[in-house]
């Protein structure tokens, strides 16, 4: 499949609901190289992405398997930073902040509004308590 196809499709997973897409590099029978593409969605939306995948892929066929996902509970809070404004993700194991982490479309924003490398936002960032 022409690899510039994957970017319009991953777009067309995220609309319509997948959790996470992501490609693999595989070797497949004939030790022929190939690409797996993988979409975490829940249980309900198998079909609508089953489509999508015959649709919009060059594949003939499809895995199916089922997986549980676990998470920690999470948090967005704002705090003031020496940037102004910034939504942070904080992360709980067993009722215990265990990550706290700014958002990256507010550290991607900072950078651009500053004219910083986005590696130095969150340097500064990664220092708010």
């Amino acid at each position: 499949m022409n690899p510039e196809i994957y970017s319009y499709i991953f777009e067309k997973f995220f609309e319509e609901g997948a959790l996470d897409v992501y490609l693999t590099a595989i070797m497949m029978k004939k030790n022929r190289p190939g690409t797996k593409l993988s979409i975490l969605v829940e249980k309900n939306l198998v079909e609508k992405m089953k489509k999508l995948i015959f649709l919009e892929t060059t594949t003939l066929g499809i895995r199916i398997t089922e997986i549980r996902r676990e998470a920690l509970e999470r948090r967005f809070i704002i705090k003031e930073t020496p940037f102004g404004q910034v939504t942070f993700k904080e992360a709980y194991y067993q009722g215990r902040r265990v990550k706290c982490t700014p958002e990256y479309e507010d550290c991607q924003r900072i950078a651009r509004e500053k004219r910083l490398s986005i590696s130095r936002v969150y340097e500064v960032l990664s220092k708010i308590e």
